[in-house]
């Protein structure tokens, strides 16, 4: 299989999970990366069949960059994202609008630029990871709920209007996975969060790469416009 995937964020955490289940499903897989660049390049030289983007997501120039680099992936996989912990009237216009460009403004405007080549050749599959707050909202994460909530719109809009074209796109909302993002919990707090989980733990992120790679096989070929819960019961 000579087909290419394009994994945001995809030296860290999820984002690695991801680029190594596709790499074993036989993609060639472009790791974009922005400040984890050390990690990319070592997991590219690990994988062999890699390539390392580097870019600023938060930029608009970053759009040119990954595109001019990885211009026709059969995959795309918008996984890059920050998180954003505040009480909402305390987060501060800047914060704000860099989780934004970031969440929600870089995988429409990567998925609008990259488009075009899948429509013409009639195929691709883009998959955005959204989050358990997308469906449920965080308390103190209002402004990352929203944007998270934004993607699963534009996930079943876009699925809608590209079908025709044989263009997939669906999402996955993880719930609470055991990565750096959430390093700052503590135990007391792990034990809280996991006694509300029905499966009584944390998600890792093989799980939700997982689910991705299902999503983007031919086994899930008639599946589209759908959002999968990888969140162990757990409603937010």
């Amino acid at each position: 299989m000579n087909k290419t995937a394009l994994i945001t964020g995809g030296a860290r955490g999820i984002g690695e999970a991801i680029t190594r289940a596709l790499s074993r499903d036989g993609y060639k897989v472009f790791i974009h990366c922005n400040q984890s660049a050390d990690e990319a390049n070592e997991l590219c030289a690990e994988l062999g069949n890699a390539e390392v983007i580097k870019a600023d997501l938060s930029c608009p120039e970053a759009i040119s960059l990954i595109a001019e680099k990885c211009p026709s992936p059969d995959v795309i996989v918008n996984n890059a994202g920050v998180a954003l912990v505040s009480l909402f009237d305390m987060v501060s216009e800047e914060a704000m609008r860099k989780m934004f460009e970031i969440n929600l403004f870089s995988p429409i405007n990567l998925v609008r630029r990259l488009l075009p080549a899948m429509i013409s050749r009639k195929s691709g599959v883009i998959i955005n990871i959204s989050s358990v707050f997308g469906e449920s909202g965080g308390s103190c994460e209002v402004d990352y709920s929203a944007a998270k909530a934004a993607i699963i719109g534009f996930t079943k809009a876009l699925a809608k209007e590209v079908g025709p074209a044989g263009v997939r796109v669906n999402c996955v909302c993880p719930g609470i996975i055991d990565t750096d993002m959430n390093d700052e919990l503590s135990f007391e707090d792990v034990e809280a969060l996991c006694d509300e989980i029905p499966l009584s733990r944390m998600g890792n992120a093989d799980e939700v790469a997982e689910c991705v790679a299902f999503l983007a096989s031919d086994k899930a070929k008639y599946i589209t416009g759908s959002v999968f819960d990888v969140n162990g019961g757990w409603n937010g």
